[in-house]
């Protein structure tokens, strides 16, 4: 599918380094901006967001490229969206995951074999409750990450989000493996702090 917007061929974990933006920059304050057409926003949202979208794609498809198709239509859905989206509704990471949700069961939806007759089986798929709670802890779980510093971050979101091994990570990144295990542990202890800091 062609964007309206000339976009980089999506990639789990991008070739070339983009530097962090400015942390004032909300995501709210980026979608107001894509609204207005504007590619340098998108192109901030787009690698803010491309690991974990990636990483819940693959999770629910288990397939690469559907996985990378998924989330190349989700940035286009926001690209053409983006004015819908309301700040006083709430923050914007939840209506990005939504869109995010939205393809991936699209996506889904079509690799099931329609040619043969479907049984009455329950579906085992999660109810709106069970969405909506995993929305949320998405949410919480992506905020709580832009607290971490950059090189912490790094390494979370090149394992859990790309699936990269710890040693690839490290080769990625070009840094010896000892200092990617001691950045993962020390990142997953302040996610848990913050996590837990927000629940008392």
């Amino acid at each position: 599918m062609e964007l309206a917007l000339e976009t980089p061929r999506l990639r789990a974990v991008p070739a070339e380094r983009v530097p962090a933006p400015p942390v004032e920059t909300t995501d709210a304050d980026l979608l107001v901006r894509i609204a207005d057409r504007d590619r340098e926003a998108f192109d901030v949202l787009y690698h803010r967001y491309v690991r974990s979208m990636f990483g819940l794609a693959l999770r629910r498809l288990r397939d690469r490229q559907r996985a990378e198709d998924a989330v190349q239509e989700t940035f286009a859905a926001v690209w053409r969206s983006a004015a819908s989206y309301r700040p006083e509704r709430g923050p914007a990471a939840p209506w990005l995951y939504a869109i995010a949700r939205n393809a991936i069961v699209d996506r889904f939806r079509t690799q099931v074999d329609t040619t043969g007759e479907v049984p009455e089986i329950v579906s085992a798929d999660p109810g709106p409750a069970d969405a909506a709670e995993t929305s949320f802890v998405s949410w919480r779980v992506h905020r709580a990450l832009e607290t971490l510093p950059p090189r912490e971050r790094e390494v979370l979101e090149l394992a859990y989000w790309s699936g990269l091994s710890q040693s690839e990570v490290a080769e990625y990144l070009h840094i010896p493996l000892g200092t990617v295990k001691t950045r993962t542990r020390s990142a997953l202890a302040r996610l848990a702090d913050v996590l837990e800091g927000e629940l008392s």
